[in-house]
């Protein structure tokens, strides 16, 4: 068939990128605009080819898989295609597996079945030499672009090189188009500036209730509390004042008429990482907040596969519009508006039934990932700063009423 396909290693074509322009090839010190990328590799392969394009594949690495924003980006663009590797951690650094043999497993078989006359391998991996040989013998031209290397010298192997049917370098101009190199202030790029939105929540005091549970301390108790002398001087051991409540105490607070076993000064205790942290002054949401319905609570079936939909074809996973959309369409679907009257009142923090929805809602997007299982705290703000963001909205484009003259 006389097209061309483009097979992209997107480790090699942003780690060369980063070298080049920022110094390293962290793909952290870099910014990348994947629309104006994808759309000079279409002209660029079909200016060296002489073919109509069709398709990219680009090929890169994700922790356990799970598509990140720039690949949910990527896949919806037309003629991309985006295969993901595993990226695993290893002495402090991220390395990527299978992607080389998927690069491989798909030039090989693109050349067996006559998919396209000429190939287009961005790639600087010697392990590919096996697939570039393989394509030749089926009749299919390949040309090897490589990026303008920082010192001046190959990045790429010089097997590869050697085999290749065209080479093209990729210049810093070339690059520069779809690629920026992040500012730095120092050695070390600075914090990514604050939203208003998120600059709000961080700055946000806390309840006068739970000051004033924090500023309360329990007066000083016995050295041995459990113990108390009797008549005879003996020590009779007696329960002990329960600060933290039991699973029988809880299931206790349920049966009909009982009382609340729990007493206003109890202290808290998480687990965490590091041990059991006390957190004293917890102060329990209002019964409002409490009865607001759940996004899954307010959605049907139809809805639900809808938003499925959207979230693959249209949601980038930038975690400001992520809360954007969850906000839009639980305020959309909401049949007692009186909810937003009370939620604005509990500015700027979400009822946790719904921040917790929020959060798991957010990680279908890979926003989990190389976070240990836990979301960046940044990228937490962001997400209910977005919430907030919708929640203000449509506040600010209801109409004024007409004043009488």
């Amino acid at each position: 068939m006389d097209r061309c396909i483009v097979l992209v290693d997107a480790g090699y074509l942003l780690g060369a990128a980063a070298s080049l322009l920022a110094g390293e090839p962290s793909r952290s010190r870099i910014t990348v605009d994947h629309t104006a990328l994808i759309q000079a590799l279409r002209e660029r392969a079909e200016s060296d080819t002489e073919r109509p394009l069709l398709r990219i594949y680009w090929f890169d690495g994700a922790p356990d898989r799970v598509p990140q924003p720039e690949h949910r980006r990527l896949r919806v663009m037309p003629r991309v295609t985006v295969r993901l590797g595993a990226l695993t951690r290893s002495d402090g650094r991220w390395a990527q597996k299978g992607v080389d043999a998927a690069m491989h497993a798909e030039l090989t078989e693109l050349a067996r079945n006559r998919a396209c006359s000429d190939v287009v391998l961005v790639t600087g991996d010697g392990d590919l030499l096996p697939g570039m040989m393989a394509a030749k013998e089926h009749g299919v031209a390949v040309h090897l672009w490589a990026v303008q290397a920082a010192d001046g010298d190959y990045n790429q192997s010089e097997d590869l090189v050697a085999e290749a049917d065209e080479r093209r370098v990729l210049d810093r101009a070339w690059i520069t188009q779809a690629v920026r190199a992040k500012e730095l202030t120092g050695v070390c790029a600075p914090p990514p500036a604050p939203r208003p939105e998120i600059a709000a929540i961080l700055s946000a005091p806390l309840p006068e209730s739970a000051l004033a549970a924090t500023a309360e301390r329990p007066a000083e108790r016995p050295a041995h509390p459990a113990a108390t002398a009797t008549e005879n001087g003996t020590a009779e051991r007696v329960p002990a004042a329960k600060g933290v409540p039991t699973p029988k105490d809880l299931a206790a607070l349920r049966a009909p008429g009982a009382q609340p076993v729990q007493p206003a000064t109890a202290t808290l205790r998480w687990s965490s990482d590091k041990g059991w942290v006390d957190r004293p002054g917890v102060v329990a949401e209002p019964a409002e907040a409490a009865s607001m319905p759940t996004l899954a609570q307010l959605t049907t079936a139809e809805q639900r596969w809808a938003d499925r939909e959207e979230d693959i074809t249209t949601v980038g996973g930038d975690p400001y519009e992520v809360g954007q959309v969850f906000a839009r369409r639980w305020m959309s679907r909401l049949g007692d508006q009186s909810h937003l009257q009370r939620l604005s009142q509990m500015y700027p923090r979400i009822p946790h039934r719904i921040d917790g929805e929020l959060l798991r809602y957010a990680a279908r997007f890979g926003l989990l990932a190389h976070k240990d299982d836990q979301i960046d705290e940044h990228d937490r703000y962001a997400i209910r700063a977005g919430f907030w963001r919708e929640f203000d909205i449509p506040a600010a484009a209801e109409p004024h009423a007409p004043t009488a003259d």
